[in-house]
């Protein structure tokens, strides 16, 4: 199978093949659910600065196609409620969302300018010193 390294490192090039109207999907859920799950785990979790940063370079019209579709396949299973290991687990919830984030990052390390992480760093900033919103009561009345 021929290996696509178009902006993306030698080391883990993927295949040429990526399907557009999935990537497309990807896409509209990752910018539906981005902001949202970010603000809901501020405090959380220690990689939101390269998941913004990830979101940065996702959006910016220079990254190419295929480094686009693969941020934001990582970013959809990021903001999914449900995924491998449940999130709401104290200390290994969103141990799964960061791998999957770091191999996505690592992969298309070439396509992530300083200007993106920058930018995830100002913004990070300025969310965390924003009032947190309210907790909705769950479900079960806890």
């Amino acid at each position: 199978m021929p290996i696509a390294t178009d902006g993306i490192t030698e080391a883990a090039a993927l295949p040429t093949v990526i399907d557009p109207v999935r990537a497309e999907r990807n896409e509209r859920y990752v910018r539906r659910r981005f902001w949202n799950t970010l603000r809901a785990n501020l405090h959380r979790i220690p990689f939101l600065e390269q998941a913004l940063a990830a979101f940065f370079c996702a959006t910016d019209p220079q990254t190419p196609f295929k480094a686009k579709a693969i941020l934001m396949a990582a970013l959809a299973y990021f903001v999914l409620p449900a995924d491998s290991i449940p999130d709401w687990l104290i200390a290994v919830g969103f141990v799964d969302d960061a791998a999957v984030l770091a191999t996505a990052i690592q992969t298309v390390r070439t396509n992530l300018k300083p200007e993106h992480e920058d930018r995830a760093r100002a913004t990070l900033r300025k969310e965390q010193q924003m009032k947190p919103p309210e907790m909705k009561p769950t479900a079960g009345g806890g």
